[in-house]
């Protein structure tokens, strides 16, 4: 099973996840983010959010993320399904359309060696509450640092995918207490298991 969770730069993907993470802890889920999870992704990572003397290209910076996940899916996430374990991502795919495609205007599909979530969940936060979130917790990425209308368009793009797609993924509002987000993500995530073990 692969559940990835997605939004904007803000909207509390990791504090979700790490959450799930506790939940599932019986179930020895395989958490992961993106970019990273494999040596390569690190250093890729490295590139991608923290080389300030770094220009990239829009098509560069799409080609790196593509072989970030790439190696990511051959050497952890695909090994994984097949042995029957719960995938957790924080971004996957849908980020490099939102970001790469939504925001910097590339054409982005959905290679076939790559797997399809079973459960999105997008945490909904409008740019500029979870630019605001960003800067109130200090650091900050190359991405991170774009400006307002790039995350208008990165949060845009992710409702246009919520929309076509709605039998994978999961709206929530992302501005209410982190508690009650969680209750919503386990309550979708437990049906999920119990349909999973009744089929």
């Amino acid at each position: 099973m692969l559940i990835t969770f997605e939004g904007p730069d803000g909207s509390g993907k990791t504090t979700q996840v790490e959450f799930l993470r506790f939940w599932l802890a019986g179930r020895d889920p395989v958490l992961l983010r993106e970019p990273g999870g494999t040596v390569l992704g690190e250093r890729i990572r490295a590139l991608l959010l923290h080389a300030e003397d770094l220009q990239l290209s829009p098509e560069a910076e799409l080609e790196l993320f593509i072989a970030a996940r790439a190696q990511l899916v051959a050497e952890v996430i695909r090994p994984a399904l097949e042995s029957g374990r719960i995938v957790v991502m924080d971004r996957y795919h849908d980020s490099t359309r939102a970001y790469q495609g939504g925001a910097r205007g590339l054409e982005v599909g959905w290679p076939e060696w790559l797997p399809v979530p079973d459960l999105t969940f997008l945490l909904a936060v409008p740019a500029e509450v979870g630019l605001a979130r960003r800067a109130e917790a200090g650091g900050g990425d190359r991405i991170e640092g774009e400006a307002l209308e790039f995350h208008r368009a990165v949060a845009a793009a992710y409702d246009r995918m919520a929309t076509a797609e709605p039998e994978r993924w999961v709206r929530l509002d992302a501005t209410r207490p982190p508690a009650e987000v969680q209750e919503d993500i386990r309550a979708r995530v437990g049906a999920l298991l119990e349909d999973s073990t009744s089929s």
